[in-house]
């Protein structure tokens, strides 16, 4: 029987979000529901709220989450009532092409849940990521659940549904940072202090944190970078070549997603070395290199997707990670809000107050 529950909802582009009551229906084949328990804050889905991924209004925001599933449809058997769950926006199907070749973080026919969620009079609704978690329930496809220790507080796993994982998984998955490598991070936002994380994680022996915002650069620091540059004060490719010996560094991750600063990563690598892009441009923006600096620099230019995670593997590992002290993911948790203070939220995202806000449900 289709359930009634309060989620917050983007109504047009730029317009101000709103509590609304949402319809959940009744899991269908590989489908399930998820009592959410909470979900952080992410910049993809104030994107949503701009109409900056599509115009397909109204949405249903919020994507990085954790919860317990609460039903399942016919043919789910990964998951099953009563498990404490990470969501992901990219459930594998396992029989693509990418998938079959053993690189289903790859998968090219990723899905979501086949109904659709909606308002009280039909309206339907898309949901951001395909998962729309700023509500008290939420359906997604079954293979969206990964499974993780319910020791671990809801509000500090749900990180990993986006961009800790996405940032931790741009070092150690897309990047390749191994150990003794010099690693710098331009933006140092939640996906890019992830990115520290993970780079120190991986053995990097020089973590240079680049943002034009002071806060952020201290915030970097106790996240383990070892050096910061502010990009207001500072030449960016000749401060990080100053402190690697004059070289460039090894791996540059782009945490931004514009056009300049990943010119900056360019030419701030060294020869032969990686620029990984998990900063998320928007559709009008051009990148404009000489070929022959693309030729002539050699090594890796990289997107990275979900920080090519696979969640099935990688979420159980970064939380008994957590739980052994190795990382800290609850340094990623600024605040805890309700469904309701969302829109302020994003204002203090817009600001630069806060690494990640919290709903706790």
């Amino acid at each position: 029987m289709p359930q009634h529950v309060q989620g917050v909802i983007a109504p047009g582009r730029n317009e101000p979000v709103r509590v609304e009551t949402i319809v959940i229906p009744d899991p269908g084949p590989g489908e399930a529901v998820v009592k959410i328990q909470a979900c952080g804050v992410c910049h993809t889905d104030l994107h949503y709220k701009q109409g900056a991924i599509n115009d397909e209004f109204p949405f249903l925001l919020g994507h990085e989450a954790a919860g317990i599933v609460e039903s399942v449809g016919e043919g789910v058997t990964d998951v099953t009532p009563g498990d404490f769950v990470i969501l992901n926006w990219r459930a594998v199907c396992g029989t693509c092409r990418a998938c079959l070749r053993g690189r289903p973080w790859y998968c090219f026919a990723t899905h979501n849940a086949k109904q659709r969620m909606t308002l009280l009079d039909g309206t339907e609704l898309s949901p951001a990521l395909g998962i729309g978690a700023f509500a008290e329930k939420t359906l997604v496809a079954a293979g969206q659940c990964t499974k993780v220790d319910p020791a671990v507080a809801p509000e500090v796993a749900g990180l990993l549904g986006c961009g800790v994982m996405a940032g931790i998984g741009a070092a150690l998955n897309t990047g390749n940072v191994g150990r003794g490598d010099t690693v710098a991070v331009i933006g140092c936002g939640g996906v890019g202090d992830a990115a520290v994380v993970g780079a120190r994680l991986a053995g990097a022996a020089k973590v240079i944190a680049v943002d034009i915002d002071d806060r952020k650069l201290a915030k970097a620091k106790e996240m383990g970078a070892t050096h910061t540059v502010n990009s207001r004060d500072a030449d960016v490719v000749e401060s990080i070549r100053e402190l690697t010996g004059g070289f460039g560094a090894d791996v540059v991750i782009e945490a931004v997603g514009r056009p300049e600063t990943y010119e900056q990563a360019f030419y701030a690598r060294d020869l032969a070395g990686t620029v990984v892009l998990v900063g998320v441009p928007s559709p009008e923006m051009k990148l404009e290199l000489p070929l022959l600096d693309v030729f002539g620099r050699g090594g890796s230019l990289k997107s990275s997707w979900y920080g090519d995670c696979l969640p099935s593997r990688d979420f159980p590992m970064l939380i008994d990670l957590h739980q052994q002290g190795r990382i800290d993911l609850a340094a990623f948790v600024t605040e805890t809000i309700g469904l309701g203070d969302v829109e302020k939220a994003f204002a203090r995202m817009h600001e630069g107050d806060v690494l990640r806000s919290v709903v706790v449900l």
